[in-house]
């Protein structure tokens, strides 16, 4: 029998959903509006958003962006991907341990990881730039892969493994043709994560940059201590609409992953 949920627990959710999405929703509207004052509307205009590209300070943030997002995505995405696999060969209570340390950067507050690796950049003398911002966005994005991928591994048999084995291919074989097609999905994902948590880091990125090194998040709330106008909330929603995306499109990667059916073509 099917059972019926409380009319309830429909309104909490809603209720749930305007808390959390009216706020974003006020920032794309005033993005479009013609006046400069936050609290009066005056009319639909397209105006913050051709002016953004025409700021000298927004391009050169959005540059370091992205240097920064793709860079620090391609590193973690590697090494994450390695973390997980390499997890599958040691014992449970090793697993344990190391997957707990791996953990570590998603459960403690940016605020402490940025204040960390700040002091560790000063013990070594490694000059605050964009290449200390790589490294702090690498260091939190792994574990972002590493959780993913280490998902996707947990529902994969060992089944095709073997019988490629059985059938004469060596360790890279199996790696190249049965492995890797299977973890793809989770790569990708694990990929469009890293890059839009890389995007939208402030915390982190507050800490440990420097001269000529200053991303989206940084300049936006630079310019919001003057005050907030309607270029910050054109960018913000640009920064909404780019991250959301991601994120779907991560989710719609491995749903579809999890979906198909779990098939091998063995050229050996």
């Amino acid at each position: 029998m099917k059972s019926k949920s409380h009319p309830l627990l429909g309104i909490h959710s809603l209720l749930v959903m305007i808390f959390i999405y009216v706020p974003i929703a006020i920032i794309i509207v005033y993005s479009f509006n013609s006046s400069r004052l936050a609290a009066d509307w005056s009319g639909f205009t397209f105006e913050w958003y051709t002016s953004l590209f025409s700021n000298r300070h927004v391009m050169e943030a959005l540059s370091n962006t992205l240097t920064v997002g793709v860079v620090s995505t391609l590193v973690s995405t590697l090494l994450g991907t390695m973390a997980a696999l390499s997890m599958r060969k040691v014992s449970r209570r090793m697993k344990a341990g190391m997957g707990g340390l791996l953990y570590l950067p998603i459960i403690i507050p940016d605020i402490i990881m940025g204040l960390s690796l700040l002091v560790l950049f000063t013990q070594f003398h490694i000059p605050l730039g964009k290449l200390t911002i790589i490294i702090a966005h690498i260091t939190f994005c792994i574990s972002y892969v590493f959780v993913i991928i280490t998902t996707r591994l947990s529902g994969m048999g060992g089944q095709l493994e073997e019988a490629a084995q059985d059938l004469g291919a060596n360790g890279w074989q199996i790696f190249r043709h049965v492995t890797l097609p299977q973890i793809m999905p989770g790569i990708i994902s694990g990929a469009l994560i890293a890059f839009t948590m890389s995007l939208d880091d402030f915390m982190v990125s507050f800490f440990v940059s420097g001269p000529n090194s200053t991303t989206l998040p940084i300049y936006i709330y630079g310019q919001v201590k003057r005050g907030i106008s309607p270029e910050i909330n054109a960018l913000c929603t640009i920064l909404i609409l780019v991250s959301i995306t991601l994120i779907f499109l991560a989710q719609f990667v491995l749903n579809r992953g999890k979906g198909q059916k779990k098939q091998s073509v063995l050229p050996f």
